[in-house]
């Protein structure tokens, strides 16, 4: 499809720096094309003040909020927490929102006719795949745009150039322009300072933190709580009844007052370089934690040990930009599987930036106090020598044959 073609575009809209001057690049570079500016709501708070006002005074025929933040707790993140997917240590924050936005994506570009959705992620970075693999998937003649691939401008700070020179508001200035991503689950920091991999993040610094506060700046005292879950999503937290959506935000302010799920790492992007980036993650941390606390307890040793590999194929594929995958699919149905005994209650203790493990009670355990006790038990001990025996056979034979005794 040429430029010319294309008379009405989605675009992908957070109101931040990139997207702000896109609106009108693609009216200067697209020949006046209709814009619609469409933003995911998956948790961003005060960042969606403003936007549509600022959307259409920058040049937007209308600004979409919509609110995804059900789905997006529900359809997203429940699935990665219960696969356990981590990727290098990175709990998939910013991973798994895109796949949710850009599904949103589609569906308002085909509602209202459009011939091209755009997006403001960089040419180095793994957004750009998992909007555009999601499109591919859910719309795949549907035409994308990514300026950031054909335009001239080089840097953040040529960004801001262009932004004053079209009068485009910013809440950012050139001495505070970190990169960051926030949504419910996370938020991330990147740049400035942080691309020295020798400078200590700023966690002190008033300002920094947005989510959490530094473990030194924690209370002196422990903070208890307990999460109970059903079929591996959680469904209350103190024993309060509440969906998955309100415990998360929940536990972000509680485990954000400890200091819980700060995150600093040099990761392997996909396109292939490496980043540094910090990463808070206050109530999704405690989530994983406690998640797999009971399945401890649920899960039979095979089970827990493959899930345990599979983890990492499906982190990947949520890094990777292949939510919409087969293969993602099919890890999810095996996922569910495993869960459907992960039912009961965990105790944990929030202090300074950790979580210490404090009990946990299924009806389904498989841990038998009576059978593993240093006590007495019905337990015989005189099995284990068949046992060894014939588990230590292969390496019987082994040692008799080199030693010439066969």
């Amino acid at each position: 499809m040429e430029k010319k073609d294309i008379k009405k575009i989605v675009l992908a809209y957070s109101g931040g720096l990139d997207t702000s001057i896109i609106i009108p690049w693609l009216k200067e570079n697209y020949g006046d094309p209709e814009i619609i500016a469409v933003s995911g709501n998956v948790g961003q708070a005060d960042e969606l003040e403003g936007l549509e006002e600022k959307a259409i005074k920058t040049g937007a025929s209308k600004c979409i909020v919509a609110d995804l933040t059900e789905e997006y707790v529900n359809d997203f993140i429940i699935p990665c927490m219960k696969a356990g997917a981590v990727y290098e240590e990175y709990l998939l924050g910013t991973s798994h929102a895109r796949p949710c936005i850009a599904k949103k994506l589609v569906e308002i570009a085909q509602e209202e006719g459009a011939d091209a959705i755009c997006h403001g992620c960089t040419g180095k970075g793994n957004d750009q795949v998992r909007f555009e693999l999601a499109v591919k998937a859910l719309a795949p003649t549907m035409k994308i745009i990514a300026p950031w691939r054909e335009w001239s401008i080089k840097s953040r700070e040529e960004e801001i150039d262009y932004a004053e020179a079209h009068n485009v508001p910013l809440k950012i200035s050139r001495e505070t322009n970190y990169s960051k991503d926030k949504n419910m689950w996370h938020l991330s920091h990147e740049g400035l300072d942080l691309e020295d991999t020798g400078n200590e993040p700023q966690y002190e610094k008033p300002g920094f933190l947005e989510m959490s506060v530094s473990p030194l700046q924690a209370p002196d005292v422990p903070t208890y709580i307990t999460l109970e879950f059903e079929k591996g999503v959680p469904v209350a937290l103190n024993d309060e009844k509440m969906s998955a959506k309100d415990i998360i935000l929940a536990l972000n302010k509680l485990g954000g007052e400890n200091g819980i799920g700060l995150l600093d790492i040099v990761e392997n992007r996909l396109v292939g370089m490496k980043c540094r980036g910090v990463y808070e993650t206050p109530g999704g941390t405690i989530l994983y934690k406690a998640h797999q606390y009971l399945e401890s307890l649920c899960l039979d040793k095979m089970t827990a040990h493959e899930k345990e590999k599979l983890a990492i194929t499906f982190a990947e594929l949520v890094y990777n930009g292949l939510w919409f995958s087969p293969l993602r699919k099919a890890l999810s149905a095996f996922v569910d599987s495993t869960q459907e005994k992960v039912t009961g209650k965990v105790k944990l203790k929030l202090y300074k930036g950790n979580i210490i493990k404090a009990g946990a009670w299924s009806p389904n355990t498989l841990y038998s106090e009576k059978i593993c006790t240093f006590g007495e038990s019905d337990y015989n001990q005189a099995d284990a020598t068949g046992f060894i025996n014939l588990f230590g056979l292969p390496t019987q034979v082994q040692a008799m044959a080199e030693q010439g005794l066969l």
